[in-house]
């Protein structure tokens, strides 16, 4: 992929943003607190999926929630099919 089409793809995610309002906390619920306000804004924001490189720190408890967690690549081979 050229610098250009990562350009043009990053571009396009972006324009999919959409701000979230958090209506509920769920902190201290993962291994690293750092995570934590990600599974906010994805419960807050009904989001269908965490895409991360880091599943050992998000454990099942997306799954609590209805959140699949995702590596980047399987996102793109569901954006490429």
């Amino acid at each position: 992929m050229s610098r250009s089409d990562t350009k043009l793809f990053l571009d396009a995610l972006a324009s999919l943003v959409e701000e979230v309002e958090a209506h509920f906390l769920w902190r201290g619920r993962l291994r690293d607190a750092n995570d934590d306000m990600v599974l906010d804004a994805a419960i807050n924001g009904q989001a269908d999926a965490i895409v991360t490189f880091n599943h050992r720190d998000y454990g099942k408890v997306p799954d609590e929630f209805g959140i699949e967690l995702m590596l980047p690549r399987d996102v793109l081979k569901r954006i490429a099919t």
